[in-house]
């Protein structure tokens, strides 16, 4: 599978990232390792997870996406081919936080959870306005140094925030974050293209989108209000139920029809195709599921293509 340069950093990925926010909350740890050998097996290589999935579900209390890579990663003795990344930063019982303190001290517990010496991407998955961005960046610095974590990136930072610790970065020499993930897809365009993208491609940075299928909305599988009781996600997607999602969701379908592949798969491969962004980020639940994947990866949208969509989508 052909792979990518995450913008300046030496991770060459392939074009979609597994979304590990599921492990723990709607598969369990057997069903997890299944649909993760299936991932790696298929050619992909980069599993994006953080610290808190999945704290909302009743009973956890956070960490136990990264348990569950942990322990298939201990069962597969390959961790020098995958890519692993997670993030600090959300609210792990005390607050979001972004001080150096907290941050040497929480990624023991990821590096524990992951059962690895390393982590080959950690983001900030909030920005905390509290802490001046060079105590966070001095954080990273020393665990750099230490080789606990091989590169950062940063994630829900406001554009002025992110200009403001790329600026840290370069005055300061310290490290940079390389990587910018945005909540980002066919249906919520507006923020990341008129406040982020410029800056992403300014400062050469790579990026990788979450939300990537609205929820599961870009699916297909939710076309009316009796759909959203077919998944535990259902809850969120009704919001997307509009002309504009119909319309996206209508152009998603002919693309689809015509290059008899599923909407998941075309609405993964606008994002793939997208200049800007080096590759989505995106769930399964079952193992079927992964085809959308190999799907999209192999998908050649023409510009016919990418312009109906884009007209579809407009905001």
């Amino acid at each position: 599978m052909e792979k990518r340069t995450l913008g300046k950093t030496d991770l060459n990925i392939a074009p979609i990232v597994f979304g590990g926010n599921v492990f723990g909350w709607t598969i369990d740890e057997q069903k997890s390792f299944k649909i993760l050998d299936q991932f790696i097996e298929s050619g992909f290589n980069f599993i994006d997870t953080a610290d808190v999935y999945s704290r909302w579900v009743p009973g956890n209390k956070g960490g136990e996406s990264e348990t569950i890579i942990g322990n298939w990663l201990k069962k597969q003795n390959k961790r020098h081919d995958i890519i692993i990344a997670t993030k600090v930063g959300s609210d792990m019982g005390q607050g979001k936080s972004l001080k150096k303190d907290y941050i040497i001290n929480e990624v023991e517990h990821s590096l524990s959870r992951l059962q690895t010496d390393y982590i080959d991407l950690y983001f900030s998955h909030f920005d905390d306005e509290s802490t001046p961005v060079e105590e966070t960046l001095g954080a990273y610095e020393t665990l750099i140094k230490a080789g606990k974590v091989r590169w950062i990136g940063a994630s829900n930072f406001s554009a002025d925030r992110l200009k403001e610790s790329l600026l840290a970065s370069s005055e300061h020499s310290l490290p940079r974050y390389e990587v910018y993930q945005p909540g980002y897809n066919l249906y919520d365009r507006e923020e990341f293209e008129q406040e982020h993208e410029k800056i992403c491609l300014e400062h050469g940075l790579g990026v990788v989108t979450y939300y990537s299928l609205a929820s599961g909305f870009l699916t297909g599988k939710y076309r009316g209000e009796d759909d959203l009781k077919k998944s535990q996600r259902g809850g969120g997607v009704k919001k997307f139920m509009n002309d504009r999602g119909f319309r996206i969701l209508d152009a998603l379908d002919q693309v689809a029809d015509k290059h008899h592949v599923e909407p998941a798969s075309v609405a993964l491969a606008w994002l793939i195709y997208h200049p800007s962004i080096t590759a989505p980020i995106a769930s399964v639940t079952d193992l079927s599921q992964l085809k959308s994947f190999t799907d999209a990866a192999n998908l050649k949208l023409s510009p016919e293509d990418i312009s109906l969509l884009d007209q579809a989508s407009r905001y």
